[in-house]
């Protein structure tokens, strides 16, 4: 990449801004080196920076990260406009830093964010050419980027045209242009939304596909993109979002696809491209089989609450019972008997777990059980006067748990 040092910069003085067209990042995107004079340095809430007359830099702002890099041999972190400077962040002490310095991008992370940026122009685009679905926000994020649109609905093979029709923009490498306009100038553009802004107005050009506001860093031509796929979508109340990726993304994904199906294949010992078919199948075997076997526990625990519903009082204790299935088996033995009431103590692994339950016929409260002995585990619970449930810490034994439980039961 290019190393640019322009004289003129290094004559401002310190109480002077430069221009916001001037600076490096505007002049030149593909800027990766560059060379400025220190303007300042200073804290801001134990964070260090610096300020330079000129950088190549981004700020967050836009829809866009910001860059990092390095000053000399500084590592720079986080890059915001503050006011009308911009502030270079760093964990190093930067005090005694000043005169001309050495700025240097992470380069792979500003052209990223440039690929990712481009791509959602040009999906944006693709998406109001053919459908006129308009972008209502846009995510950079570290893995995929986002575009939410004005629609609740998108069909698989609008997806599929709008794909094609922006990877046709990018193989056609077209040229990306930027302009600085006024606001009296922006009715000789077919601007695809409305800009924000009166002054400093800049558009990025893609001739006769996109023309758009925008203050982001951008490659000098759609090839650079490289490719764009768009990998998923979800609704997000009235709008639909888009998950995609361009550049050297695609290949990161691609790579983590292909291992998962790989790994997938494998352990079906199936070809990759019999894995779906396999799986699906596989699957609904696996849900024939749970449901197989819930009716099976259930028919146990139906037996086995038989037999406790011959009592009056349904106390036990048991080891390793979940608490869904304490609950189950208290309403099977209850609906058994109505004249019963349903004490059941589980002993699980670092934990207590009971379930109190009343027959149709019973007024007893069952919440005067749970608050009587929860105290005494420091456990935690709820329900109603039918049906409570609880845990907490083994503090007593399940058979005292479960004893104390027994005491507070007094018959109608």
């Amino acid at each position: 990449m290019k190393v640019t040092a322009l004289a003129s910069y290094a004559k401002l003085e310190h109480k002077e801004l430069i221009h916001l067209k001037n600076l490096f990042y505007y002049q030149d995107s593909m800027l990766s080196e560059f060379r400025a004079n220190v303007m300042r340095t200073g804290t801001e809430e134990n964070r260090h920076y610096v300020v330079l007359d000129n950088t190549a830099f981004y700020p967050t702002g836009g829809g866009q990260p910001h860059d990092t890099g390095w000053i000399n041999d500084i590592e720079i972190i986080d890059v915001e406009k503050v006011d009308e400077e911009i502030r270079h962040y760093t964990q190093a002490d930067v005090a005694s830093l000043n005169g001309e310095i050495h700025g240097k991008l992470n380069w792979t992370r500003r052209f990223d964010h440039m690929q990712q940026h481009t791509g959602q122009h040009i999906l944006t685009a693709a998406f109001v050419e053919l459908f006129d679905f308009a972008t209502v926000s846009f995510h950079l994020g570290t893995e995929l980027a986002t575009i939410d649109l004005n629609t609740g609905e998108v069909t698989a093979e609008q997806l599929e045209a709008v794909e094609n029709h922006a990877n046709d923009i990018i193989f056609e490498n077209r040229p990306i242009e930027t302009k600085w306009v006024d606001k009296e100038s922006l009715a000789e553009y077919n601007l695809r939304k409305e800009v924000n802004v009166d002054e400093d107005i800049r558009l990025v050009i893609i001739p006769e596909y996109d023309y758009n506001g925008c203050g982001g860093t951008h490659p000098t031509s759609t090839g650079q993109v490289g490719l764009l796929k768009i990998i998923a979508t979800e609704k997000m109340k009235q709008h639909i979002r888009i998950h995609f990726v361009c550049g050297q993304r695609v290949r990161q994904q691609l790579a983590m696809r292909k291992q998962v199906l790989s790994d997938v294949a494998r352990q079906l010992s199936v070809p990759e491209e019999n894995a779906a078919d396999t799986l699906r199948k596989f699957v609904q075997t696996a849900k024939t089989t749970e449901k197989a076997l819930a009716e099976a526990q259930d028919a146990l625990l139906t037996f086995e609450a038989s037999e406790l519903a011959k009592d009056v009082l349904a106390a036990k204790v048991f080891s390793n019972r979940s608490i869904q299935q304490l609950q189950k088996l208290a309403r099977f033995i209850t609906q058994e008997n109505p004249n019963s009431i349903a004490l059941l103590v589980a002993d699980n692994e670092e934990k207590l777990q009971f379930v109190a339950s009343r027959g149709a016929n019973i007024t007893h409260s069952m919440k005067d059980i749970s608050s009587a002995i929860l105290p005494s585990i420091k456990g935690k619970g709820g329900g109603n006067d039918a049906l409570v449930q609880g845990g907490g810490e083994k503090l007593l034994t399940a058979e005292q748990l479960l004893d104390s439980m027994k005491k507070m039961y007094t018959p109608n």
